[in-house]
């Protein structure tokens, strides 16, 4: 099943603190995940770990469910980082800053598993990245 749904982005502390080691383990914990709130999560048949793909219509990305019950029903938030910069507004209208709140999004459980920084970065041409 499939949800229409409002995507933001934003800092977290769990993110923020492991901004100097990208490439740990420890940042794809704090940043390759969907917070929703336990209502929509049931309504899709989600729990906490699961993997989801969220679509918008400048990309798609599949992170980890994590319920946060102080999100609005049909809001659900990425931290930012690589995995949000998949399926934000990538226009600046000249302010520098894409769009990172109030994106159209689709929200479903899949199978999928979700990719690592260095997967992700080989797929959209980061070269050799090791």
């Amino acid at each position: 099943m499939k949800r229409k749904v409002f995507l933001i982005t934003g800092r977290t502390i769990d993110q923020g603190t492991s901004l100097e080691t990208k490439t740990l383990e420890s940042y794809f914990e704090s940043a390759c995940l969907c917070e929703m709130n336990e209502k929509l999560m049931k309504e899709l048949g989600i729990q906490d770990g699961d993997a989801i793909k969220v679509m918008t219509e400048y990309g798609e990305v599949v992170v980890r469910a994590k319920r946060n019950d102080d999100n609005p029903q049909d809001v659900i938030f990425i931290p930012m980082g690589l995995w949000a910069n998949l399926v934000i507004e990538p226009h600046t209208s000249g302010t520098g800053m894409p769009g990172y709140k109030g994106v159209d999004a689709t929200v479903e459980r899949t199978e999928e598993k979700p990719k690592s920084m260095m997967e992700i970065l080989r797929e959209y041409g980061g070269g050799d990245v090791k």
